[in-house]
């Protein structure tokens, strides 16, 4: 009859908890192993064990990151009832998530690894992938905007647009990081609002 194996001495949940503050504080290629053993409190080989390779457990922080500090910008944009106030809604929900009291002053998607070693080429990509799925979720709310009958037809399409708000979702993270405060990022978002009916003026 097989052994079973040693039976966990810790929960999974709480340590992949914990490894999304090592790696929200230090970014990918500035964590090791190592850090994280000592930040989740267990072996390296139990990270192995359970989680898989550093870029498997990354993965899984991320998703983890997705849910819990892009959930309310993301509900913001698909909640609001018309395609401009559901665009402002979730640039201050971003505002509000990257500059909270409790957790580092950026958004991961944006630099938890913008730049770094060849081999670590497949996580930039990955992140990049889900940038470009937060154009896609923003030009899909535009979308809807028409469909709705809240926002004009663009003769050149939506993507501008939505590239236009991307950039400033972008930005505002790159903002905090250097130091700028909710307040300063407020001022940001209201200039970038101003632009709306400029962008989305109905054709002539």
């Amino acid at each position: 009859m097989a052994t079973r194996g040693r039976p966990r001495t810790f929960d999974p949940d709480t340590a992949l908890h914990q490894a999304l503050d090592v790696f929200w504080e230090r970014g990918y290629e500035g964590t090791s192993i190592n850090d994280l053993a000592r930040a989740m409190g267990i072996a390296s080989a139990s990270i192995y064990a359970c989680f898989g390779s550093k870029e498997d457990l990354f993965r899984q922080v991320m998703a983890l990151y997705g849910t819990a500090s892009g959930g309310p910008p993301r509900d913001a944009l698909s909640d609001e009832p018309t395609a401009r106030e559901a665009v402002h809604a979730m640039l201050r929900a971003t505002a509000d998530q990257i500059t909270g009291p409790d957790t580092p002053h950026y958004c991961m998607l944006i630099l938890a690894a913008p730049t770094g070693a060849v081999e670590n080429h497949s996580v930039r990509e990955f992140l990049a992938d889900a940038r470009r799925d937060m154009f896609t979720t923003i030009r899909d709310r535009l979308d809807r905007g028409v469909t709705e009958g809240d926002l004009a037809k663009q003769p050149d399409g939506l993507n501008g647009i939505a590239r236009y708000y991307t950039t400033v979702v972008q930005g505002l993270s790159i903002q905090a990081r250097d130091g700028a405060t909710r307040d300063e990022l407020e001022t940001v978002i209201a200039c970038s609002m101003a632009a709306w009916d400029t962008l989305t003026a109905a054709p002539a």
